[in-house]
């Protein structure tokens, strides 16, 4: 589609292959699963800040990813519905598409962060927890949420910056169900190896940055918890990891696969299924990762419902 232009001013998403009746099945598929990922998520934002048994730096930090859940499967998943609703390729400008990878990117650095200081937050709580409520005092917390945001933002700049400066001469369809930063350098006739190595050495960082810490506060978690000498102790002192722990063994193994490689250009249906992993799959689980394995989450529940049933019953 494109001929000989430096640069583009629109991409095509080629989206997802198949039939129209296929496109159907993953459109009420894909709908249902992010109808269910907003209110499980907003829900959890609602009993935190409204209900006093979480009012803790756990459920501060569990606030926060929620957030973080609505808004990268909200960045992905409307246009990806939308294109699944139209017959073939779906046009997409060439700011909305770069919006769409800064907002993306910069979002899932800020999810890592925030998974990091969990960890970090588990690790005070469960190995030094006469002094949890001063190291974790609602400063330090607020301290940690905003330079997390903050880093996540500014670290993407240079990223997708150098993504949409090389010369977009090949075509101007991008083979997924977003403007997936591989598929969009495949489309380079530029030499990318030099970015592609940037690029990874970025992701690794971010990654294992924020993966080293959580590495290290689960071995003092483990030790300690290991030393507790009644099983029903050490039972309830892993019960307040084992929701996070899941969330982190889900969304590292998804992005590790996806981001962590020298070569970005990866083959398409690999991105595309991991990418919906990473957008579509991942910010549906969390909700109920969070909730049915926690006792204080599952009880503030249980009584917005039945303070709900009241007012409709008044």
């Amino acid at each position: 589609m494109l001929e000989n232009h430096s640069s583009a001013t629109e991409f095509y998403l080629l989206g997802f292959p198949g039939s129209e009746e296929i496109h159907h099945i993953l459109f009420a598929t894909f709908f249902f699963l992010y109808s269910v990922t907003l209110m499980g998520n907003t829900v959890i934002i609602m009993i935190v800040c409204v209900d006093k048994r979480l009012h803790s730096p756990m459920y501060f930090f569990l606030g926060h990813l929620s957030v973080l859940e609505i808004l990268v499967t909200t960045i992905i998943v409307p246009i990806m519905l939308w294109g699944l609703l139209l017959p073939g390729m779906q046009k997409i400008s060439f700011s909305a598409c770069v919006a769409q990878l800064f907002l993306y990117l910069s979002v899932g650095t800020t999810e890592f962060a925030i998974l990091g200081a969990m960890a970090v937050d588990r690790y005070v709580a469960v190995c030094n927890p006469l002094r949890y409520i001063i190291i974790m005092n609602s400063r330090t917390c607020n301290l940690v949420v905003i330079l997390s945001w903050v880093f996540g933002f500014l670290f993407q700049i240079w990223p997708v910056y150098a993504t949409f400066q090389v010369t977009y001469c090949k075509s101007n369809v991008v083979n997924n169900f977003f403007c997936d930063r591989g598929q969009l350098l495949k489309l380079s006739c530029d030499d990318t190896l030099f970015i592609e190595f940037i690029l990874f050495l970025m992701a690794v960082f971010v990654l294992f940055g924020s993966l080293i810490p959580i590495i290290v506060s689960y071995t003092y978690i483990i030790s300690t918890i290991l030393k507790i000498p009644s099983v029903s102790g050490r039972r309830k002192a892993f019960s307040t990891c084992a929701s996070h722990f899941t969330c982190v063994v889900i969304g590292y193994g998804s992005c590790l696969f996806l981001y962590v490689k020298p070569k970005q250009t990866q083959a398409a249906d690999y991105n595309r299924v991991v990418s919906l992993m990473v957008s579509v799959v991942t910010p549906f689980l969390n909700p109920f990762i969070f909730t049915l394995r926690n006792d204080k989450v599952i009880e503030a529940l249980w009584d917005g419902a039945i303070h709900c049933c009241h007012l409709f019953r008044n």
